[in-house]
């Protein structure tokens, strides 16, 4: 049978403070044959004798003595680092590392990190933007604590979370709309120059309660920027198809107008997903509900512009 190293380590060190093994099995929440037996197995393992049994009596040998003294010692770091990570999982201080893809890092996911950070100045935050890779583990393996994107997670071992749902629209400047026109339908599409984030093959929108996949044909300009593709849009290159919170300034200046009514045509749930097994530290579980309770707080707002009046308005 294999020796519980630490198990009976215990044993032995309640035996050399109580001289008993009745007593030392209490202190141990064992039986004292139990106690009896680890001492036995542990002199076994050693080729040595630990201590003098007497019908009235337990003693330590010197070896027992030196042998105990070790393990007490063994026990007490193991005790200690035991409160330290304990200390840790608990708390809300120390560092936390997050990354998310510069898109979002820019817009409303930077503004709640930066109250999550104000509301918690005890942690210290990390926030890169960038550099999030495809492999589900790859931010645990460069040292991120949190990962935050919008794209499915095929990882089932992962811990994830939803926070909210981003919604899109589609804009365009009213320059460009004056030369080529504005589309009547989610097929008149295909008739425009489409401003289009790093690898989109197809806009999947819902327009008027249908759905449509419009396929990207006509890729006049291409960025992994939705704030480049929103400039790109206001210099009159295309429509854009552009998170609210990305085109609201724009759309509320007059420099972008929206098409379809400002009607949310695209959405993505933001999640966030942090590292599988054990229960994550309580910073991670803090941010994560700040962070949710934040979007809660601070919803998109609705754009659209009065074609009528050339007024814009935020709902």
């Amino acid at each position: 049978m294999t020796m519980d190293r630490l198990l009976v380590m215990r044993s032995l060190v309640a035996v050399a403070d109580t001289e008993n093994f009745a007593t030392a099995a209490e202190l141990v929440m064992t039986s004292a044959s139990s106690v009896s037996r680890h001492v036995a197995s542990l002199e076994k393992h050693l080729g040595t004798r630990l201590v003098h049994r007497t019908a009235r009596s337990v003693t330590l040998t010197e070896y027992g003595v030196r042998y105990s003294a070790f393990a007490r010692r063994i026990l007490a770091e193991i005790d200690e680092e035991d409160r330290n990570l304990t200390g840790l999982t608990s708390s809300v201080a120390g560092s936390l590392s997050i990354i998310c893809p510069k898109w979002l890092g820019s817009l409303d996911l930077g503004d709640a990190v930066a109250a999550f950070s104000v509301r918690y100045p005890q942690i210290e935050i990390r926030l890169e933007l960038g550099g999030v890779q495809d492999r589900a583990y790859a931010f645990v393996d460069s040292g991120f604590d949190v990962s935050f994107h919008t794209r499915p997670l095929r990882d089932s071992r992962m811990q994830l979370r939803r926070v909210t749902t981003l919604p899109f629209v589609l804009c365009a400047s009213p320059g460009y709309l004056e030369r080529r026109g504005q589309p009547a339908s989610a097929g008149d599409l295909m008739e425009h120059d489409c401003l289009t984030h790093d690898h989109e093959q197809s806009w999947r929108l819902e327009i008027g309660g249908r759905r449509h996949v419009h396929r990207i044909t006509r890729g006049a300009f291409t960025s992994n920027s939705y704030l480049a593709l929103a400039k790109a849009a206001v210099h009159g290159r295309g429509i854009a198809l552009l998170p609210v919170r990305a085109a609201r300034d724009a759309v509320a200046a007059g420099e972008l107008k929206t098409l379809f009514g400002g009607e949310h045509v695209h959405h993505r749930s933001l999640c966030a997903v942090h590292s599988p097994g054990a229960r994550a530290p309580r910073k991670v579980g803090v941010l994560l509900d700040f962070v949710t309770q934040w979007f809660r707080e601070h919803p998109m707002e609705t754009v659209r512009d009065d074609a009528a009046t050339g007024e814009s308005h935020t709902a």
